[in-house]
């Protein structure tokens, strides 16, 4: 059961401001699969993705120079940690591995000094260093958007419920940056929304990632 425009525009209308949340920027792959996976997680308001990490000013998919394909998570810190969110990051691939390519290379971005020292808490806490894992380690400087065919990639794909969104008015960037739209591209491809989700979906289970 797809949700009706009213449905996404009240979800939308009470998830938390911006000024409220908390960005987390990763790189993990291809960027479709990550940004799927962690808007579906409860404390996850917004996802979007795009590129970072290189020196190329104003990269493109087809013009990426040396940046990485990354993916931002605003999150709601009264519900969702950085810590959880880093957890998650590494049971999501093998941090003593990296792919040579850089597009699609394994980065943590560090963008405060919290999270650095949330970060070196992890890594002493499950046995890694910075200097000993193959995962890049960096310092957040500048994220830039992905085209818009690339956000919400998966839901895009689903014209049932994109026809809502368009019949609520909701241009390229609101579907980006739509709490919605987060929730429902991880649940397009079956990732688990909480039942505390009122988006107008079958669902009879909540999100077992944490």
């Amino acid at each position: 059961m797809a949700p009706t425009a009213a449905t996404i525009e009240a979800y939308d209308r009470d998830a938390p401001s911006s000024e409220a949340t908390e960005t987390a920027t990763f790189a993990l792959g291809c960027f479709w699969g990550p940004d799927a996976q962690f808007g579906a997680l409860d404390g996850v308001v917004r996802t979007r993705v795009g590129y970072a990490g290189g020196t190329k000013t104003d990269p493109t998919y087809h013009d990426l120079g040396d940046h990485t394909e990354a993916f931002q998570v605003d999150y709601d810190p009264e519900t969702r940690s950085f810590a959880e969110l880093l957890d998650l990051v590494f049971r999501s691939h093998d941090p003593n591995q990296q792919t040579r390519k850089t597009q699609y290379q394994n980065i943590v971005f560090i963008a405060s000094a919290d999270q650095r020292e949330t970060l070196t808490d992890y890594l002493d806490a499950n046995g890694y260093t910075a200097d000993g894992i193959a995962t890049r380690i960096e310092q957040f400087s500048r994220f830039y958007p992905a085209e818009d065919y690339h956000q919400k990639y998966n839901l895009r794909n689903k014209r049932s419920i994109m026809n809502s969104f368009e019949d609520a008015g909701y241009d390229d960037e609101a579907i980006r940056e739509s709490p919605a739209a987060a929730k429902l591209n991880g649940h397009v491809v079956g990732h688990e929304i909480s039942d505390d989700h009122d988006l107008g979906i079958a669902s009879n289970r909540s999100v077992h990632s944490t």
